[in-house]
């Protein structure tokens, strides 16, 4: 599914990430790989998704967001 679908507090591992090139060397600079978890901090509508992962707090915009494909788990 794509991160955009994620709610708040929800956790996921991303499993893959499809864009240009501008936005992939951008997103594994900030440690966003495949394989890495990520947690949902807030998913608000018409606003930048936050997440945290590795560390780390990274605002997303809608787009950047149906890039990257995940798979939720139990949390």
């Amino acid at each position: 599914m794509s991160l955009s679908k994620l709610g708040k507090d929800c956790q996921a591992v991303v499993e893959k990430m499809t864009g240009d090139e501008r936005f992939m060397s951008r997103i594994t600079s900030i440690g966003l790989t495949p394989g890495c978890s990520i947690r949902v901090i807030r998913n608000d509508k018409n606003r930048p998704m936050l997440i945290y992962s590795r560390d780390t707090l990274i605002a997303l915009n809608r787009k950047e967001c149906m890039g990257i494909e995940v798979m939720e788990v139990a949390g």
